[in-house]
């Protein structure tokens, strides 16, 4: 037996013989005690009898609409009224899920509302952990730059080593960035929109470029195999990859921003300083994770070994090209598939252990800057002791 009443639906299964009857009250909710300050009635009170007879199993299917539009991570609570206690009981009744927010079922005849909780489920200690592991990450960035630039001149011996080194500078530079913007808004409430907007903007910029220049060393593999006499000069190479990893990543930043005209809601959230999810191939969020997608793809291609280059120098350095690119590719392309899983989590739904991915993912980024300073460093040394070898060898040779 399924009734209407106010655009909410009530279905009555079971084994239930009678007459069923149903009344709606859409400001009763108003004027009934509710005790509990950290949740609030969001939507109209229903009642469902049955005349004549009642059998022992009686269930009910409401389908509420919900007064207040329910935000993420917001719990939801089915309940019904008992006449004895004068307050709402959740016995028997039972929330189907942020999936169908709307739908309670319940195991017996009564007066049933649903109840919203009035702030966001949080995992204890999952912004200090997230803080942490973000601090660690941004300092481990640092010391890889500052190695960068102690070394530069002492291990910068060839064209390949060079676009090596100008994209993993810019990576790490871009990342830098990206994580201190990530930073800033690891509290979300505590911003104001504006500050949220401008945060929302250099995360999309930054982390995009991050993956466009991973695309600038596939691409210098691509043409070091292809064209193999011919040889691309620092200064071109610089501007090409300036282009394609900033100018682009500006290009697909601005055009999102102007057509959804930077709007709350449409550009961005409030509620997570990120770009905004609505469902699939819709939201902003696809301005990001389609061309990271295409850029994974190509780099997952053009993994094939470079034949071409016969000078050593040069083979040895485009093989380490060839291992940062099949490294890093894996590393952010699975951690932003993560991020991405987690953000279509909502915690209502009961699966909380999944949330931890988050700081997991965090934790995997810190140990892989922390691993990347180590061996650039150890390779530096290598490179550096191998050069002041073949230096005192000349010397002996000329003497």
């Amino acid at each position: 037996v399924i009734n209407t009443v106010f655009n909410v639906t009530v279905d009555l299964g079971g084994s239930a013989n009678g007459s069923v009857k149903t009344a709606g009250f859409q400001q009763l909710q108003n004027y009934l005690p509710h005790k509990d300050e950290k949740t609030e009635i969001n939507s109209i009170v229903v009642s469902a009898t049955v005349e004549n007879i009642i059998q022992n199993e009686v269930t009910v299917e409401i389908n509420f609409t919900l007064i207040r539009q329910r935000r993420r991570h917001v719990r939801m609570q089915c309940v019904s009224w008992d006449n004895t206690n004068r307050q709402w009981s959740d016995e028997g009744c039972e929330w189907q899920g942020s999936d169908k927010e709307g739908v309670c079922i319940c195991k017996h005849l009564s007066s049933f509302a649903i109840l919203m909780s009035k702030e966001p489920l949080e995992i204890p200690g999952i912004n200090e952990i997230t803080l942490v592991g973000l601090s660690v990450s941004v300092m481990s960035l640092i010391i890889s730059l500052a190695i960068q630039v102690i070394v530069w001149n002492g291990v910068v011996k060839s064209n390949a080593l060079y676009l090596r080194h100008i994209a993993h500078v810019n990576i790490s530079l871009c990342l830098l960035v990206g994580d201190c913007c990530f930073l800033a808004s690891y509290k979300p409430e505590a911003l104001s929109e504006i500050w949220c907007k401008t945060v929302v903007v250099l995360k999309h910029f930054c982390y995009l470029s991050m993956f466009f220049w991973m695309l600038c060393l596939s691409c210098t593999l691509l043409h070091q195999t292809v064209f193999m006499f011919h040889k691309v000069s620092k200064k071109n190479y610089l501007k090409f990859s300036l282009i394609l990893g900033y100018a682009c990543p500006f290009l697909i930043v601005t055009i999102t921003f102007l057509t959804n005209n930077g709007a709350k809601g449409k550009y961005f959230s409030t509620e997570t300083c990120w770009l905004v999810y609505i469902g699939l191939l819709n939201g902003s969020i696809h301005t990001f994770l389609i061309p990271i997608g295409i850029i994974i793809f190509i780099n997952l291609l053009d993994q094939s070994p470079n034949r071409a280059i016969c000078n050593d120098k040069e083979k040895t350095a485009a093989k380490t090209v060839m291992r940062t690119v099949i490294l890093l590719t894996p590393i952010f392309g699975v951690t932003w598939i993560f991020g991405f899983g987690v953000m279509l989590l909502d915690l209502s739904s009961g699966y909380i252990a999944l949330s931890v991915v988050q700081d997991l993912v965090t934790i995997k980024l810190t140990f892989f800057c922390f691993w990347w300073c180590w061996q650039n460093l150890k390779m530096k040394t290598q490179e550096v002791t191998t050069n002041i070898k073949t230096g005192k060898l000349s010397q002996k040779s000329d003497s």
